[in-house]
């Protein structure tokens, strides 16, 4: 169930939504990167197809000033899973194990992005995501292992007179739960900081050679 609402000049738009899936998990195409490791994987009984329920709030404003054009999009998330298959690394060190988990797993967050363009020719595209990811089995809530609770992306452009455009992009990820091998395991049980960025220069010489 979809519902949007907009005022007259578009300048502020809200949107809500409610929905239940269903879904049969693939893990061979979903999570090849478990079967480039040395451990073997395995399957725990018949995988049942996850079960979800999801609701979204999103709010967009368009705000016009003599020199720039800015959009904001905040969001609110939250799903709930049954039946999820998730692995697991902690019960054999050897192993993957595939199955259903018996309890049920929760996401959620929010999330905000401004978009502002300059007439001047300089672009910014900033967004940041805080999430809430946790499995519940056996009345024990754990966050989930491989998932951080905030990420952020940025990129800013700005085209030159001469045709030059220089672009500035990243991403940042803030620390996750890891899969240790044991008790005697001397590694950190969660991951530091860490941001991939590039930088670009790009000219355009004509409309087919760039």
């Amino acid at each position: 169930i979809n519902y949007k609402w907009n005022s007259k000049d578009n300048s502020n738009i809200i949107r809500a939504s409610i929905g239940n899936g269903f879904r049969v998990a693939n893990i061979f195409t979903e999570d090849h990167a478990a079967l480039s490791g040395a451990r073997e994987v395995e399957f725990d009984g018949e995988l049942k197809p996850e079960t979800s329920w999801n609701v979204n709030l999103n709010y967009v404003k368009k705000i016009i000033t003599e020199n720039s054009f800015i959009t904001l999009d905040a969001s609110a998330f939250y799903t709930h899973f049954d039946n999820r298959i998730l692995p697991d690394y902690e019960t054999n060190s050897n192993k993957i194990i595939y199955a259903n988990l018996d309890g049920f797993s929760v996401s959620q967050g929010v999330s905000l992005n401004a978009d502002i363009l300059f007439t001047s020719g300089l672009s910014l595209n900033i967004g940041g995501t805080l999430m809430d990811v946790s499995v519940t089995e056996k009345n024990i809530r754990e966050r989930q292992l491989l998932t951080e609770s905030f990420s952020g992306v940025w990129s800013i452009s700005y085209q030159f007179n001469n045709n030059f455009t220089l672009d500035y992009t990243g991403n940042l990820y803030g620390p996750m739960r890891l899969p240790l091998l044991g008790e005697n395991d001397t590694r950190a049980a969660n991951s530091t900081w860490y941001s991939i960025q590039n930088i670009q220069l790009s000219k355009k010489f004509t409309n087919s050679f760039e």
